[in-house]
């Protein structure tokens, strides 16, 4: 069965006695991680940019608190590259922080998610 975060949380938080689930969001990819505080928002280092772009259309980047595409701008990535369009849905708001939703329909499932199957 597919859990949504929060059925995730809960039981997460029930299984382990706490209060609140952290979570960080990186990639093989990437040199820099960004972080959220048990409420699902992260939060980026200041040379990590976190963008959401239309899903239909890759150039048009979305304004603040639209769900789209998020791409990674990752300037510590000095001797790779420093861009990666995602597979991951989302949403960036005016403060620079960000939450991922979920991952485009037909995406291949990466990273952490292998490990659950």
């Amino acid at each position: 069965k597919e859990l949504v975060r929060s059925e995730l949380h809960t039981l997460l938080k029930k299984g382990f006695g706490v209060n609140e689930i952290h979570s960080e969001y990186g990639m093989t990819e990437l040199l820099s991680q960004a972080y959220s505080k048990g409420n699902g928002i992260f939060k980026t280092p200041p040379w990590m940019k976190v963008l959401a772009r239309d899903t239909e259309d890759a150039q048009t980047i979305l304004t603040s608190e639209k769900t789209g595409g998020l791409n990674i701008i990752d300037l510590a990535n000095i001797s790779s590259c420093s861009f990666i369009a995602t597979q991951d849905l989302g949403r960036v708001y005016d403060d620079g922080q960000f939450e991922v939703i979920g991952r485009f329909d037909h995406s291949d499932i990466r990273g952490c998610n292998l490990m659950a199957l």
